[in-house]
């Protein structure tokens, strides 16, 4: 007779096709009951009783076991799972996306910082841009990705003007903006008035030919993607694609906007993507005499960190020169360098390369090269001597 053992090893072969994942691994089989004659019960718990699989997965979890030698019957029961149960279940099938997740063209080594918001209006896009271009000035290798891919803005931001065109290899080669790899669906379209009525299938199939089909340069240091608002398909997707992939949280300093911003936050961490801090865009204005004004409220970008556990890593002042700067195609970093805005955005660079700093050139198995390569000189001189 098979043990209850055996016969999780056999429904080990049962895949849910919509998850992706077998289901004893995704915990869908809480119980097995197996009588002397071999007669076998496998209770298994789809996420709703009306589950449109539910008819393929009976019909796998019956061949299986009534294949095995001493089981003479197979019959399931089936329940529906219970909030708490979809919940780790939903955890468990985006935990294993990310474990499989497919190679794509952005090299392992180059850190990747995703920039969201709950929300559109933010400055998610400006931040994204002068956070760029003041990486770009300390010294780094810097590429961007527009991943709003319906509201793409970045082409005009960072004065991208050309399109983007295939390698011999047929890879996408990303435009250079001053120094800059971008890629957008801007650099696509006829103009920047054209409007893409894409689904959301779509929407994620845009996102992974931008990942996997573009020749993004091997010795880049940061990738920094402009994600759309909200918590939908470009989010999910990213999550699956990009497993080293960790987001910065921009939010105004208004309480509406902290709470819309958490819930960006919380699809991170529920994908497990890390949270490296948040950045308070629009922090108040400062008139030419001096005189503070707080516009948008105070607070909001602390008290999410703090309710994140996260650094509040910069603080922007609402700045005139950054919508300047982002219509004409010259981002307040570099257009004006001694504003407040633009400082705000270097200080934002300088600790972002102390949260996630990039990682060093010299390799752990280069590091063993090395030592091994001491390692024959030392024997070679001791043979000589």
């Amino acid at each position: 007779m098979p043990s209850i053992s055996d016969v999780e090893s056999a429904l080990r072969g049962v895949m849910d096709p919509e998850l992706g994942g077998d289901i004893i691994e995704l915990g869908m089989v809480p119980k097995i009951e197996l009588s002397d004659e071999g007669d076998a019960t496998i209770h298994v718990a789809l996420t709703i009783a009306a589950c449109p699989m539910r008819d393929q997965i009976e019909g796998d979890v019956v061949r299986k076991v009534e294949a095995m030698p001493g089981i003479r019957s197979a019959k399931v029961e089936v329940t529906a799972m219970t909030q708490s149960q979809r919940s780790d279940l939903m955890a468990k099938a985006r935990f294993m996306a990310r474990e499989e997740a497919q190679p794509t063209q952005v090299n392992p080594m180059t850190r990747v910082i995703a920039v969201g918001s709950g929300k559109g209006g933010v400055g998610k896009s400006s931040v994204s841009v002068n956070l760029a271009v003041a990486l770009k000035e300390l010294g780094y290798k810097i590429g961007v990705l527009d991943a709003d891919i319906w509201g793409f803005s970045l082409p005009r931001m960072l004065g991208a003007t050309g399109r983007l065109e295939a390698n011999e290899d047929r890879k996408i080669v990303p435009e250079d903006a001053n120094g800059i790899q971008l890629v957008s669906t801007g650099l696509l379209v006829e103009t920047e008035d054209t409007a893409l009525m894409w689904r959301g299938l779509m929407l994620s199939k845009a996102l992974e030919q931008f990942l996997q089909d573009v020749a993004w340069d091997q010795d880049l240091d940061y990738l920094i993607l402009d994600l759309p608002p909200g918590t939908g398909d470009i989010q999910m997707a990213l999550a699956r694609l990009l497993p080293q992939a960790e987001m910065i949280v921009v939010t105004t300093p208004q309480k509406a906007a902290q709470k819309v911003a958490a819930r960006v936050a919380d699809m991170a961490r529920r994908s497990f993507m890390p949270v490296v801090g948040i950045i308070e865009n629009m922090s108040g204005f400062t008139t030419p005499s001096g005189e503070h004004f707080d516009l948008f409220g105070v607070g909001g970008g602390q008290e999410l960190a703090d309710e994140l556990g996260v650094p509040l890593i910069t603080q922007v002042p609402l700045d005139p020169e950054v919508v300047a700067g982002g219509d004409g195609g010259a981002p307040v970093v570099s257009a004006k360098p001694d504003s407040p805005s633009a400082e705000a955005f270097r200080q934002a660079a300088k600790q972002l390369t102390q949260l996630v700093p990039p990682v060093e050139d010299e390799t752990c198995t280069a590091r063993i090269k090395v030592l091994e390569d001491q390692l024959e000189r030392l024997q070679a001189d001791s043979t000589d001597a």
